[in-house]
């Protein structure tokens, strides 16, 4: 059983207590939980039974939370997730997927209306018997109404980052067959989209018949959906779909390209092909006719196949990165022997955004920051809430002076490393900041949030986050559009205003590298690039194992087209504050 799996069973208890109206302690406990087991790096499962590495030496699991996984891994199952599943019907929890759409409320229409659908939902919402209930309204129902579709897709997708795990092992487990060759995955995974619904897996075989068996054997495995000649069709424990498909040696690099897409990057190739009188398609790149204008039947007709690069070449390309095969611009860049040298993970030499035990941290200064080092990392900003994220006991000015007077003490036992003076400022409602000049103007680092308000109007949540931008104190700002992916949309804000914003004060964006947030997304990172706005790629962690997220922010940036010279903390920190500004 992965990690994703455990995390998940973990957040559905989060879930199901809320919309109970639990104890909303008992509630985060299960919550951060769930976060903790996605974010180790190391499988969950082996721990069980292991009495060297027990459950609950890992840090933030106790005995009861111990007992829960070790029951799911065992067992397959949480009796207490089997009795909050029994109170409430499972198409019930869709309802918390609609943006605005909290437990309370979600409760009020199961009891009161008695919805247990999206479809009933709408329904209701359609006769107007939504906006009766108490603490609902024209406007909460018109809102509902708008987000059902939202809600309606966000079950169909998972992170990358879960889908990663999945395939990593897949991967592992397909190389041990003797008949398989190379192997690779496709799709959008490969593409490196926030979300896929599905995962394409190719194998280079002589011998379909004993890699699909082989692979229909996998534990992972609890169903066959189909089986062809080269092709099966399986779900996991869990509920993904992988689509094997086994090709000839002459054919993988044709599959591979053509099934990693996307279909709008495909046609366009195909449209290229045709031009110079070539086929291209997942069995390799042909011609179409031959002088005689006859068509050379088989072997006689291909020109490539066997690697992508065969491919690309054929059509007179350079390879191009899957991250950018969406048909955006990489035809033009590629045309015109631009195309981007994309950032890398060891491109960073910083983190600039994380928390601690001091707030809502799982690990202390000095953990976080021998965590970081261990890594390779240069340097480090402390950046725990300030007091109006109270529940995540924000630090207030006397508190935060306290911690980095702590900080010096540490960076002078420290050598080569510097963990930097800041704090994650949160922009009020009314605009302005939570913290007082004189205490921002102490920080080595400020990054400023919204937590509160997101669903004011666009104008006002605009003028909040231009306004931070104009202080002083404030290097960037934290997670630009507040979205988290499947279960919360982004916030009405004019990212362009923002852009310009930060131009004119010399200020930068976050790209929050949290897999459930990738925010900035990559369009909005590409349209801060053509703006010259540095990107800061950042954690957001909240554990030591939470440093590991950067890698989901590198592969956000590389299909925004982000190279190292487009991403602050590539530079060392003396060179990060001089692009702020504020020289040595």
């Amino acid at each position: 059983m992965e990690n994703p799996q455990i995390a998940a069973a973990l957040d559905e208890i989060a879930d199901l207590l809320e919309f109970k109206g639990e104890n909303p302690f008992r509630v985060r406990a299960y919550r951060n939980a769930g976060r903790l087991v996605r974010d180790q790096p190391e499988s969950i499962a082996r721990s069980v039974g292991d009495p060297d590495r027990p459950l609950t030496s890992i840090r933030g699991i106790g005995k009861d939370l111990a007992e829960k996984i070790t029951q799911l891994v065992e067992q397959g199952r949480i009796d207490l997730l089997d009795e909050l599943r029994a109170e409430i019907p499972a198409s019930v929890m869709l309802l918390m997927r609609i943006p605005g759409l909290g437990p309370k409320k979600a409760a009020a229409l199961y009891k009161e209306l008695g919805v247990q659908s999206l479809d009933a939902l709408r329904e209701a919402c359609l006769a107007h018997r939504v906006r009766e209930l108490k603490g609902f309204g024209e406007k909460t129902e018109e809102a509902i109404l708008a987000g059902i579709p939202f809600a309606a897709t966000t079950s169909e997708r998972i992170y990358w980052s879960e889908a990663d795990r999945y395939v990593q092992s897949l991967v592992a487990s397909l190389a041990v067959c003797p008949a398989a060759g190379r192997i690779a995955p496709a799709g959008s995974y490969r593409r490196g989209r926030e979300t896929v619904a599905d995962v394409d897996l190719l194998v280079e075989s002589s011998d379909p018949a004993a890699v699909m068996d082989h692979f229909e054997r996998l534990p992972e495995v609890v169903s066959k959906l189909g089986r062809g000649d080269t092709k099966l069709s399986v779900r996991l424990e869990g509920g993904l779909q992988v689509d094997l498909r086994v090709v000839p040696t002459e054919s993988f690099g044709a599959a591979l390209q053509y099934f990693t897409g996307s279909k709008d990057h495909n046609v366009v190739l195909r449209g290229l092909a045709k031009s110079r009188g070539l086929r291209v398609n997942e069995y390799g790149v042909f011609r179409v006719a031959d002088r005689s204008g006859e068509a050379p039947a088989g072997e006689a007709g291909r020109v490539a196949g066997r690697t992508e690069e065969d491919v690309y070449a054929a059509l007179g390309l350079p390879w191009i990165p899957p991250e950018l095969r969406e048909a955006r611009r990489e035809f033009e860049w590629a045309a015109h022997a631009a195309l981007p040298e994309l950032i890398t993970v060891d491109d960073l030499r910083g983190d600039l955004h994380m928390h601690t035990t001091e707030s809502d941290g799982k690990a202390t200064l000095e953990q976080m920051a021998a965590a970081a080092q261990a890594r390779g990392l240069e340097y480090i900003a402390i950046t725990d809430h300030s007091p109006r994220v109270s529940m995540a006991n924000g630090l207030g000015p006397d508190r935060l002076r306290r911690q980095w007077a702590a900080i010096d003490r540490l960076n002078d036992r420290l050598t080569g490393f510097v963990v930097l003076k800041g704090v994650e400022v949160d922009i009020l409602e009314g605009g302005g900041l939570d913290l007082p000049d004189d205490v921002l103007a102490e920080a080595d680092w400020v990054v400023a949030s919204v937590h509160y308000g997101q669903r004011q109007p666009r104008a006002q949540i605009t003028a909040r986050i231009t306004g931070a931008l104009a202080h002083p104190s404030v290097a960037a700002i934290a997670h630009p559009t507040g979205r988290i992916i499947n279960r919360r949309l982004p916030y009405e804000v004019d990212l362009e205003a923002v852009c310009q914003a930060a131009v004119r004060h010399g200020k930068l964006l976050e790209l929050n590298a949290n897999p459930a947030r990738l925010d900035l997304d990559d369009v909005a990172c590409a349209a801060a690039k053509a703006h010259g706005i540095p990107i800061v790629i950042s954690s957001d962690a909240h554990s030591a194992e939470g440093l590991d997220v950067t890698r989901y922010g590198i592969l956000q940036a590389r299909r925004a087209g982000l190279t190292k010279a487009d991403v602050a903390n590539t530079r060392s920190w003396s060179e990060v504050k001089r692009l702020l500004g504020r020289g040595d």
